[in-house]
């Protein structure tokens, strides 16, 4: 659990909300958490993302919460299932001006949110934990998704320029600035990390990497499906190569937002909770 003497410390406007999406994780989303709230030491909150009210994670989170409070919380996601839609959904409830994404299943180390948070707050709009840059590690996971990540990363990093050797890895921080700026067009799995980092690059704005060490999830199943997400990565990947785009100027090749369900638009057509400039200023 959190270090003892962190609740008035944690009840000030966060500085980082940390998005966490979550299906069926039940009982093994708890250690994740607790190195979490171990390993953060600036203000923040932690959202807990899940599809439905039935989803075995949430008796979990509702008996853990009133222990962190106002720290952690469960919703539910009403954009659509799926894991893209849980990190849309957790983007557009967040409160901070960052935005850490990392998973329920304990691979990510959470001791780096705090230096990624900080990355952006110099202004960077992406900030990567990076797998494969000099002092990164990957340690287990499928042999040909890592293949495929590392081999992506590399030629992005050196020919498209994205500012990171790990694109593809969804343990990023992001200024919600930019998201809501730029919007988020996935509908479906973990690709929104290459997204937005391919959007930063497209139009010009900073992207940096900090190494980590990922470690494969020590119980539970993997929910990434690797074959049906695949061709999600490489309309990404593609994306990345292309011309610079002016602010505001949506690229050709994605699908407008005309012909999107409502339910469905890109964060950057749906309202924001907004923050207070000044006050997060003088907090930082």
């Amino acid at each position: 659990m959190a270090p003892e003497g962190r609740t008035d410390e944690r009840r000030v406007r966060p500085r980082v909300t940390v998005v966490i999406p979550a299906y069926n994780e039940g009982a093994h989303i708890v250690p994740a958490l607790d190195r979490l709230l171990e390993a953060v030491t600036l203000p923040c909150e932690v959202l807990v993302v899940v599809d439905s009210p039935d989803d075995t994670t949430v008796p979990v989170i509702e008996a853990y919460a009133p222990l962190q409070q106002p720290t952690v919380r469960v919703v539910v996601n009403d954009y659509g299932r799926g894991p893209a839609h849980a990190i849309r959904y957790g983007i557009h409830q967040a409160t901070a001006p960052v935005v850490v994404v990392t998973m329920a299943d304990g691979c990510d180390d959470p001791r780096q949110i705090d230096e990624l948070t900080r990355l952006v707050e110099r202004g960077v709009v992406v900030a990567a934990a990076s797998r494969y840059m000099p002092g990164g590690q990957q340690v287990g996971g499928p042999l040909v998704k890592r293949v495929l990540s590392r081999n992506a990363g590399r030629t992005l990093y050196w020919f498209a320029r994205v500012g990171t050797r790990d694109a593809t890895n969804s343990f990023k921080a992001y200024s919600r600035a930019f998201v809501e700026e730029v919007g988020i067009d996935s509908r479906d799995g973990f690709e929104i990390g290459l997204e937005l980092t391919a959007k930063a690059r497209r139009r010009r704005l900073p992207v940096a990497e900090i190494p980590t060490i990922w470690l494969d999830r020590p119980a539970g199943d993997s929910n990434f499906k690797l074959g049906r997400w695949l061709p999600k990565y490489l309309r990404w990947y593609r994306f990345a190569y292309g011309r610079r785009l002016p602010a505001g100027e949506h690229d050709r090749a994605l699908t407008p937002i005309s012909q999107v369900p409502t339910s469905q638009v890109p964060l950057s057509q749906t309202p924001m909770p907004q923050t207070n400039d000044s006050q997060t200023r003088s907090e930082q």
